[in-house]
Order: structure tokens, then C-alpha cells, then sequence
């Protein structure tokens, strides 16, 4: 009965995700000219230097790499902050803490329509186009599993960010500026804007151990190779787990401790 009770969550965000075509497009345009600009810019990058090698990375690596980052991004981007934010400064937190199922619950699950939603119209039409475009340099075997297992654990984390951020606006009623922040943070550290292999050794060896790397930097790694030994999956994955455990308990707490803050403006 549960699970029944989720999925009529997740065909509804399927529905309302469906309704905003002109949405869609607008955010397929905008990635296209973000990778464009992408594209250039690291063309030039690697045309300043001797090699075609640069920490280990071609420029095809890189542009790969990148632009599957971007339709990832596009797959687990979510609006919650903004939903909680707004949610909170009319007053209808009131009406969905009323709701017979737990708040972060019932949005985790609202969402994951849109994750579906947006993994077939984003990501897998990105990752078919690139696949064919480099001629087979992204491997298709038993990577394509470990990246499976390695993006739902990235879905977590970054629902829990998220939802903390979100939590905040509890005591701030307002969350622009620090939900700017929070996405600059997130895709400067989590190798979507920049891959961690450019990064200086002493702050890629910080970043390993944040949970920012593991919402898009693990997943591209285990995908992009070819033959993962058991110790690398084991460890990415491991930490990932970590991560997501980690981030559900303290956003669980966070949210527990401030939604006896919460004063309604609004309804």
C-alpha cells in the first residue's frame, strides 16, 4: 500500500512535469549555449598548451565529461528550495505538514516524477547523442550498472542539501542569496563546472572528502571507465552511501529542530 501511495506521487510530478513544455525548451536552449560557450572555452584552454594531455585528460575527455555533467545536471535539478521558500512565506507549510506522510517524505517523492520525467527528455538523448558523435568513447558495459547505482545515491545527496537549504528559510524567510550560493558551492565542488582532475592536489583531496563530489563527480567516474576494479566501485560507492546516510540524518534533524521556528505570514 505504500508503495502504492509513492507512485501516485511520482505519476503526478510525471503529469505536472509534462505541463511545462515551454519550460523544457527554454532550459534545453540555455544548456546548449552554456555548452557552446563550454566548448570553445576549453578549446582554447587546451590550445595554449604543449600537450594534448592535461592532468590526464584529452580535450575529448573533457568535453565529454563535461557535457554529460550538464544533462545530469538537468536530470537532478529540482526546485525545492524554492518550493519550500515560497511554501513557507504564503503559509501552505501549514497545509502540507498536515498531509498523512512525513514533509520531506512527500516532496522526495513528489520529485522523483520529474527525475523521471527529465531522465528521458534530458539526460538519455544527451548521452545517446554523445555516444554516437565520439564513436564508442563512452564504454557500454558493466560501468552502466555501478553508474546506475551511483546516481540514485547522487539523487539523495542532493535532495538533502537541498532540503536543508530550504530548511533554512525558516529562520530567514528568505532564500535567494543563499540558495545562489548554495548552487555555485555545489557545482564548482562537485566537478560540474570544472572536472576535480583540474583541481590543485591539496583542495582535490579536501573536495574527496565533501559530499559535493558525489553528485556528479562519482557517477561521471564510474561511467567514463571502462574497467572499474572492485576497489574503486566499492569506494566510490561506499562513500556515496556514507554520504547519503549522512545528509538524510542531518537533514531529518535540522528540519525536526526548525519547523518549531516556523511562524505563517500568509493564508
Amino acid at each position: 500500500m505504500k508503495l502504492k501511495k509513492y507512485m501516485t506521487l511520482t505519476r503526478a510530478g510525471i503529469i505536472e512535469a509534462l505541463q511545462f513544455r515551454m519550460s523544457f525548451l527554454i532550459m534545453c536552449a540555455g544548456n546548449l549555449l552554456y555548452l557552446i560557450v563550454t566548448y570553445f572555452l576549453w578549446k582554447a584552454i587546451y590550445a595554449s598548451v604543449d600537450t594534448d594531455v592535461v592532468n590526464g585528460m584529452t580535450f575529448t575527455d573533457t568535453l565529454i565529461y563535461l557535457v554529460l555533467a550538464t544533462a545530469l545536471y538537468g536530470f537532478m535539478e529540482m526546485y525545492l528550495v524554492w518550493d519550500i521558500g515560497r511554501n513557507i512565506q504564503s503559509g501552505k507549510i501549514v497545509l502540507d505538514l498536515l498531509k498523512p506522510m512525513p514533509y520531506r517524505r512527500y516532496l522526495f517523492w513528489s520529485y522523483t516524477g520529474s527525475f523521471v520525467t527529465q531522465f528521458f527528455l534530458t539526460f538519455l538523448p544527451t548521452f545517446i547523442i554523445v555516444a554516437f558523435w565520439t564513436h564508442g568513447a563512452i564504454p557500454l558495459g558493466i560501468n552502466l550498472v555501478w553508474f546506475a547505482v551511483s546516481v540514485v545515491f547522487a539523487v539523495m545527496i542532493n535532495f538533502s542539501i537541498d532540503f536543508i537549504v530550504g530548511t533554512i528559510c525558516l529562520y530567514t524567510e528568505s532564500i535567494w542569496g543563499i540558495n545562489i550560493m548554495k548552487q555555485v558551492v555545489v557545482l564548482l565542488l562537485s566537478g560540474a563546472t570544472v572536472p576535480l582532475a583540474f583541481f590543485p592536489d591539496k583542495l582535490r583531496t579536501i573536495v574527496n572528502f565533501l559530499p559535493f563530489q558525489s553528485i556528479y563527480n562519482a557517477p561521471l567516474s564510474l561511467l567514463l571507465n571502462a574497467h572499474p576494479t572492485a576497489e574503486t566501485v566499492c569506494t566510490t560507492l561506499g562513500i556515496q552511501l556514507f554520504w547519503a546516510a549522512a545528509m538524510t540524518l542531518i537533514s531529518v534533524a535540522f528540519w525536526n529542530r526548525s519547523v518549531r521556528q516556523i511562524t505563517v505570514n500568509g493564508g
